[in-house]
């Protein structure tokens, strides 16, 4: 069959809202676009793990050691359903993880950002999750299946998390006046780096026309920023916190709040690498991966073991 027909029944399937599977055609542009989509999404659930693991050993109660430490584990669980349905786009977790390591494939710029107090972990699960829970619920009804149907159950679990963040705030912000300074510290620092999260402004986007076309994103990157702001410039209110902000204000003609401009020049350090923390969240994946290399070669003797046996039993 001609390209320009298997390219037309392709769309028409987006276009009808029908899943694409991993066995259907599709153009290549359109698996790599979904392989660098959903690699990224799962780097950053697992590099994720380390600003908040920093904490398990110091939070305040047995209480908050174990939902934090439960938010971990989710975040791990995460990313291997996301590696997962990466791997049946036909590249391979080995070749992921070698990618990212390397530098070749990058994970959300948020996480090279430090927490420098308790009331950070509020902060992340507050920003960080609810800006990245705008994103996600999109993803529920992105157009390749297996990245649909795992963002279910991963959006269950970020709203929760966002929701276990805000009441950490919600706890400092009636506490004494240091807890109260706290709260707003963390605010302060997590607000600029969150909006930074639905990446650069949309005529600086270069995947996101097809992106839109193929229906993986429902929503531009300015949408999406656009809908975080008008929904945290009224939470925070319920903090008695403020936003550090000066432009932000209510626009009744356009229905929304206007902000001020995000300092790109910081976005695009980070992104490439010059962040305050990417080095040492780097570093520490590829310690993890050297030090666990015995895990991985223990586990795939015991399963080729396992699978002579069985062959065995079989004959």
């Amino acid at each position: 069959m001609p390209l320009a027909d298997l390219e037309k029944i392709f769309q028409d399937k987006i276009d009808a809202e029908v899943k694409i599977e991993p066995k259907d055609w599709m153009p290549e542009a359109y698996r790599k676009t979904n392989v660098r989509q959903i690699s990224q999404h799962a780097h950053s659930e697992i590099i994720g793990m380390l600003p908040e693991g920093n904490w398990i050993s110091r939070a305040p109660s047995l209480k908050r050691k174990a939902i934090l430490i439960a938010k971990v584990q989710d975040e791990a669980g995460h990313g291997l359903y996301l590696y997962s349905a990466a791997e049946t786009l036909g590249t391979s977790r080995e070749q992921m993880i070698d990618d990212l390591l390397t530098g070749k494939a990058k994970y959300s710029s948020i996480f090279n950002y430090p927490t420098l107090t308790w009331a950070d972990m509020g902060a992340v699960g507050w920003l960080v999750d609810g800006a990245a829970i705008l994103n996600q619920v999109m993803l529920c009804r992105t157009s390749y299946g297996p990245y649909a149907r795992a963002m279910v159950r991963i959006c269950k679990e970020e709203s929760f998390h966002q929701r276990q963040g805000f009441e950490t705030l919600l706890v400092l912000s009636k506490g004494t006046d240091e807890q109260k300074a706290m709260c707003q510290d963390a605010i302060n620092r997590w607000w600029w780096p969150s909006l930074m999260m639905f990446g650069p402004k949309d005529s600086e986007s270069v995947n996101s026309d097809m992106s839109i076309k193929w229906k993986i994103k429902r929503k531009t990157n300015d949408e999406l920023r656009q809908q975080f702001v008008d929904m945290i410039a009224e939470q925070v209110k319920l903090l008695g916190m403020t936003l550090p902000d000066p432009n932000l204000k209510w626009n009744a003609a356009r229905n929304h709040y206007d902000f001020g401009e995000i300092n790109w020049e910081e976005f695009w350090n980070v992104v490439k690498g010059n962040g305050p923390c990417n080095r040492k969240r780097m570093e520490a994946r590829r310690k993890a991966h050297e030090e666990g290399a015995w895990v991985r070669e223990a586990a795939m003797a015991y399963a080729e073991k396992k699978k002579t046996r069985e062959g065995r039993k079989v004959a």
